[in-house]
């Protein structure tokens, strides 16, 4: 089993059913984000999260992340 945490890569969490639903759950817009997504795959979510586009602010970050590391 993987661990997961801030600085797993975007790609890697969408790749994985269980994990990507967590910051599905947390920013229904990523559904959204189509090419953009694309993009940040391999980015961690700690430097997603880092533009202001992304509107991620810190306390949802540490959300995801500390649900991410409960899988």
């Amino acid at each position: 089993m993987m661990a997961f945490n801030a600085d797993t890569k975007l790609g890697e969490l969408l790749d994985n059913p269980t994990a990507k639903a967590v910051p599905a759950r947390h920013l229904p817009e990523l559904e959204k984000a189509g090419p953009m997504l694309a993009t940040a795959r391999g980015m961690t979510l700690k430097m997603v999260a880092g533009f202001p586009q992304a509107n991620i602010s810190s306390e949802k970050l540490q959300a995801i992340i500390a649900d991410l590391e409960k899988l």
